[in-house]
């Protein structure tokens, strides 16, 4: 019988779908990926004469936002679609001009198969920041993308 090894979280990869232009390699390389969690919120609910505990009645769903980091790439593909974001939210229009996207992430073993493959469904940025420039330490200019969505299921 063989032994069974967790796979590593340093081997993965992110893809956009519905993002025009975002079908190279390029495009979709991120360092650090965090927020694939969910809370499911409850409501307390006490019953006349039973005082040793209450229920706990399932409400909804909570999902965090995704949050994807990466080395600056000068390239303006991703850029564009967050400048969409931010110029086609205003809803003046009956046609937004933004279009949310799906990602996929996957998790790979050491043989580059997937091991675990997420769908995360409309997402759009909600926030963008740039670490900061500092001329007496030798970092890599980081950007966060900071992203909401409907929800992720896992696919495999």
């Amino acid at each position: 019988m063989s032994a069974y090894y967790p796979p590593g979280g340093f081997n993965f990869r992110v893809a956009f779908t519905g993002v025009s232009g975002m079908d190279g390699d390029d495009h979709q390389r991120f360092q650090e990926v965090s927020g694939l969690s969910f809370e499911i919120e409850t409501e307390p609910f006490t019953e006349g004469g039973e005082n040793r505990f209450e229920y706990k009645l399932p409400k909804r769903v909570k999902y965090t936002n995704l949050v994807l980091k990466r080395g600056l790439i000068t390239s303006k593909v991703l850029t564009d679609w967050i400048n969409s974001a931010k110029d086609g939210f205003f809803w003046a229009s009956p046609y937004p001009l933004f279009q949310p996207a799906d990602i996929l992430v996957t998790l790979m073993n050491d043989a580059g198969e997937p091991v675990a493959v997420w769908n995360v469904v409309q997402a759009y940025p909600v926030k963008w920041s740039m670490s900061d420039f500092n001329a007496t330490a030798n970092n890599i200019v980081v950007e966060t993308l900071e992203l909401a969505y409907q929800y992720f299921e896992r696919q495999k």
